[in-house]
């Protein structure tokens, strides 16, 4: 099974057996033909301009409409509907370019939140001013203020991401590619890198679609 997450960069593959048995691989969204696969491929993009072209093709299967959107706001992210459909209760924290937090209680989608990902708002500091560009400490403790500057700017950005995350008292899943560092001020926290990979394949399976 052949699977694709489509973002605005890159198609993230997932299969045991495509390119010499690599399980997890990308392709820029610039220079990869989808063409070139001729096995099926179930996908999610939220890509429109990939998934227009993607359209025409008859081996890539749109999971999206498998899916209920009415659950959700019109203008979601498919990739974040498709992760939610994992989980009855509990907080999604994908860790990517950007840092979505979405929360599911008792089955119900209770909203959700985005933060600027973690380099970039590194970034947005450095910015402001050079006496401001340190990495973040994941390491400070969240339950004193800071005395430093690079505690200063952690505390802003982290402290401020745990306090919203802890009110609701739910389990928190943690994903994405900085899921390892937010672990240190989540520690509760389960990392699961393939969550979406994992959603994807319950949705195949409950449309009956393999």
């Amino acid at each position: 099974m052949l699977l694709c997450d489509i973002g605005n960069t890159s198609y993230h593959f997932l299969d045991g057996e495509f390119l010499d048995g690599e399980d997890d691989f990308k392709k820029d969204v610039e220079s990869f033909n989808p063409s070139e696969i001729e096995k099926k491929v179930y996908y999610i993009s939220v890509n429109h301009k990939i998934s227009r072209k993607l359209s025409n093709l008859k081996n890539w299967i749109n999971l999206e409409p498998y899916v209920e959107r009415e659950k959700y706001y019109k203008t979601m992210g498919i990739d974040r509907i498709v992760a939610l459909e994992m989980i009855e209760n509990g907080i999604i924290i994908d860790a990517g370019s950007a840092i979505t937090v979405d929360v599911k209680k008792n089955g119900v989608f209770e909203g959700g939140f985005i933060y600027p990902g973690v380099r970039f708002m590194q970034q947005t500091y450095e910015n402001i001013s050079q006496a401001l560009t340190y990495s973040f400490n994941f390491e400070l403790n969240l339950d004193k203020m800071p005395k430093n500057s690079q505690d200063a700017i952690s505390y802003g950005f982290l402290g401020t991401l745990y306090r919203e995350v802890m009110q609701h008292n739910l389990p928190v899943i943690l994903t994405g590619g900085d899921a390892k560092l937010l672990a240190k001020i989540f520690p509760n926290a389960k990392i699961n890198e393939t969550l979406l990979f994992d959603a994807m394949k319950k949705i195949i399976k409950e449309a009956q679609l393999c």
